[in-house]
C-alpha cells in the first residue's frame, strides 16, 4: 500500500471550499513526511480552474517527486449534495483535470438508480483516455450501505468503475466496514481514513438515510473510540490491497494540519505491509 495526503487535512469539516494551506505548504508537507502522493480537491484545484493554473500546479507536484492519486474536480461531489451526480452528465473537464495532473481516477457522486445510466456513459468516455472513475462509500448516498453499493456497482457493469473505501461512513451508517473489505474487493481502487467518535455529545453531524442524523466527535486515527483501523488494515492487507491510503481527514480548527498529517503517517506506515 501507498501513502497520499487529500487537500482535506487543510480543509474544515463544514466548509469544502477553501484550504488553510497553499499548494507549496501541501506538496512541501507531504514530501518531507515521505507521503507519495497528493490527492487533489476542487478546494485548490477543479473544473473552475484555469488550464495555466493546473499546469503550474501539476509541474510543482511532479517536481516535487509526487503523484496524484485521484482529483475531486468539483465543490457538489465532496459535498454529497444534489448537484453531485451533474458532473457524471458532463465528463469531459473532469476527464480533462485529471489528465493534467497525470492521474488516473476521479471520484463521483450518484445520489438516485437514474444516475447508473450516467455512470456507465461516463466510464465508457473515461475508458478511451485509460481513467477511472470511483465513489466513495459514503453517507446519503447510492454507497451508504455495503448492500448499497455493490448493488450499484453491478449495475454500472464497468471495469474502470470502482469504489473508495472509507469505512468511518459506514460505521456511522451502521454497517460491518471490516467484513465488508473482502466483500467490495473486487471493486475496491481507493481507501480513505478519517475517524469520529460517536459516542457523547459532537459539535458535528452527518446526515444518513438509515439512521438520520448522527452527532460525531473528531479524533485522529491513531485514537480509540472510533473506527478500528487495525483491523480495517489488517483486512486491506489479507485482501492483498496494493494501491493508495489516503489521509482524508478534515483537520483544520481540531489541530494543525501539519500534526495530523505526521501523526497519520506515523501510524499508517508501519502497517502498510510489504
Amino acid at each position: 500500500m501507498k501513502l497520499s495526503l487529500s487537500v482535506r487535512i487543510a480543509e474544515s469539516f463544514s466548509d469544502k471550499t477553501r484550504v488553510t494551506m497553499s499548494l507549496d505548504e501541501l506538496v512541501e508537507l507531504a514530501r518531507s513526511l515521505g507521503f507519495e502522493a497528493l490527492c487533489m480537491r476542487a478546494s485548490l484545484a477543479g473544473v473552475h480552474t484555469s488550464r495555466e493554473e493546473l499546469e503550474a500546479m501539476a509541474s510543482k507536484i511532479r517536481a516535487a517527486g509526487l503523484a496524484v492519486s485521484m482529483v475531486t474536480g468539483d465543490f457538489a461531489v465532496p459535498r454529497n449534495d444534489e448537484h453531485g451526480p451533474a458532473g457524471l452528465r458532463k465528463i469531459t473537464p473532469y476527464l480533462d483535470l485529471a489528465e493534467l495532473f497525470g492521474a488516473d481516477l476521479i471520484r463521483v457522486c450518484m445520489k438516485v438508480d437514474d444516475d447508473i445510466a450516467a455512470a456507465r456513459r461516463a466510464a465508457d468516455e473515461a475508458a478511451e483516455r485509460g481513467i477511472r472513475l470511483a465513489h466513495q462509500s459514503h453517507t446519503a448516498s447510492l454507497f451508504e450501505t455495503v448492500e448499497g453499493s455493490v448493488r450499484v456497482l453491478r449495475a454500472v457493469d464497468r471495469a474502470n468503475f470502482g469504489l473508495i473505501y472509507e469505512p468511518a461512513n459506514w460505521m456511522i451508517s451502521g454497517q460491518d466496514y471490516v467484513a465488508a473489505v473482502r466483500t467490495i474487493e473486487p471493486w475496491l481502487v481507493n481507501v480513505y481514513v478519517q475517524n469520529h467518535s460517536l459516542s457523547g455529545a459532537g459539535q458535528d453531524s452527518v446526515e444518513t438515510w438509515t439512521r438520520g442524523r448522527v452527532p460525531l466527535r473528531h479524533i485522529g486515527i491513531w485514537e480509540s473510540g472510533g473506527v478500528l483501523y487495525d483491523d480495517v488494515m489488517r483486512a486491506l492487507r489479507d485482501v492483498g490491497y496494493g494501491s493508495y491510503v489516503t489521509v482524508h481527514q478534515a483537520f483544520a480548527g481540531v489541530m494543525p494540519a501539519a500534526e495530523a498529517a505526521r501523526r497519520s503517517r506515523d501510524w499508517l506506515a508501519p502497517r502498510l505491509g510489504d
